[in-house]
């Protein structure tokens, strides 16, 4: 019996990874990219017609005159750009499927994500933690194309939690919740809108003994208070800051109409919000940008996308154009000038020296699609005032340092992991090739496998 279990097992294995071959359109050993502009994910002005050399998995040159070795497959790329391997930092591997649930995509969105040029994510929290284990598993053993993942435990939640989530009792069970999450091989892990005080504190203390990280989605508790405690990454940016709500006091999480409604008339050059940018700013918390969802919440944004329309399941596709026409007949929407001001926070605080990085956030009322959704934050970065070079430093090499993995992804460097996007001209929604380690994905493949899926698996 035991024999024939291991058959078996080693058959999927062999499928899995025939499975994911299909899709690989690049597999020399020795590859150079010709006549490319590179977007090294620094933030230095993008350099043209360069030529960088893939040497068994790893960037071995990069430069406008590099000799290219005999034998070498030579990819011609005039007119087209390649950036680092995104590091999408406010991922997850799920998706709204109504009613305040989430389905899992282990299926669709680990291949979207690749395909939309992300080789690294981080997961923001999850629902399905251990599917979300077993997927790291199999993308790094290439039995399933995907990203590199860091996956983020369960939602550390309080009383109130939605029905997919585990409500904290008290300090000492945020204790062993991440002491038990991190036995597993958790890496991460997320506070979210009702955690107290207390229990934040225990969880940070706890992750930190083991050299891991705790960001937050927050309600309950403002962003200054939570710099006190020690957190080292905060989700969303301005908008979901509690702490400018009149009257909040202790743990008590605000309605979130309350909160948008007073964001929305603050002043980001005001005394309130640069106190609050100082704060973290000395506390060193880095914040995560998720703009991609926020605009959903906008009327008649972002511009309707095909390709991602085509993505999701026919149910999917109406949940979404249902909640999109909601949105867009509400006259009375606090979101565009929230949005804006959202805007506004992100470039003040990275003009204070703070830690900006970059996720996509595949939640609201379905408009975000992994991988799309990716691509559209740079886009949005750059709406903000950042520079093209500046928001794919944030989407890129700002995550990897977040991380501890700067020194082998997130940026163009010789010696580092070739895990590289190449994209049409300079429109970053036309991506062609995703290299991970070295090994090139066929973008539209991947993208055409996962057709009708989302909302599904």
């Amino acid at each position: 019996m035991r024999s024939l279990l291991i058959t078996v097992l080693a058959a999927v294995t062999v499928a899995g990874a025939q499975q994911a071959a299909r899709f690989i359109s690049e597999s020399a050993s020795v590859i150079a990219l010709t006549h490319v502009r590179v977007v090294d994910g620094t933030g230095a002005p993008a350099r043209a017609d360069q030529t960088l050399l893939i040497d068994h998995g790893a960037i071995a040159a990069v430069g406008a005159s590099v000799a290219i070795p005999a034998g070498a497959r030579v990819l011609d790329l005039a007119g087209d750009t390649v950036i680092p391997g995104m590091v999408g930092m406010h991922e997850h591997m799920f998706y709204p499927a109504g009613a305040g649930t989430y389905n899992e995509m282990a299926f669709s969105f680990p291949r979207l994500y690749l395909a939309g040029g992300v080789t690294t994510i981080r997961t923001g929290g999850s629902l399905e933690p251990y599917a979300d284990l077993n997927l790291k598993g199999a993308t790094d053993a290439g039995r399933t194309p995907g990203p590199e993942i860091y996956p983020t435990g369960p939602y550390m939640e309080g009383v109130g939690a939605n029905l997919q989530m585990h409500p904290l009792a008290d300090a000492a069970e945020a204790t062993a919740f991440v002491r038990y999450w991190a036995s597993v091989g958790i890496t991460n892990y997320k506070a979210y809108m009702h955690i107290t005080h207390a229990e934040l504190a225990a969880a940070i203390a706890a992750a930190h003994e083991l050299h891991e990280k705790v960001t937050g989605h927050l309600c309950s508790i403002g962003y200054r208070d939570a710099a006190a405690l020690g957190i080292d990454n905060l989700e969303h940016g301005l908008v979901v800051d509690t702490e400018f709500v009149p009257g909040k006091n202790g743990d008590e999480c605000p309605a979130q109409n309350t909160t948008f409604d007073t964001n929305s008339r603050l002043n980001i050059a005001g005394p309130e919000v640069q106190a609050t940018i100082k704060a973290l700013v000395a506390a060193h918390v880095a914040v995560t940008s998720t703009l991609p969802v926020f605009e959903t919440f906008v009327p008649n944004r972002p511009p309707l996308d095909q390709h991602v329309l085509d993505t999701m399941s026919p149910e999917a596709q109406v949940q979404y154009l249902s909640s999109r026409a909601r949105t867009s007949g509400n006259s009375k929407s606090v979101w565009p000038v929230l949005f804006q001001k959202e805007l506004q926070f992100e470039r003040a605080f990275v003009a204070a020296g703070g830690h900006l990085m970059a996720g996509l956030d595949p939640t609201g009322g379905g408009g975000v699609v992994a991988g799309f959704g990716d691509q559209r934050e740079v886009e949005l970065l750059v709406e903000a005032g950042f520079s093209f070079e500046q928001a794919i430093q944030i989407a890129t090499l700002n995550g990897a340092q977040y991380l501890g993995i700067a020194d082998r992804v997130g940026s163009i460097a010789v010696g580092k992991q070739a895990d590289l996007a190449v994209f049409q001209g300079s429109d970053i929604t036309k991506m062609l090739i995703v290299f991970k380690r070295g090994v090139g994905y066929d973008s539209a493949k991947l993208i055409a496998s996962a057709r009708g899926s989302v909302g599904l698996h």
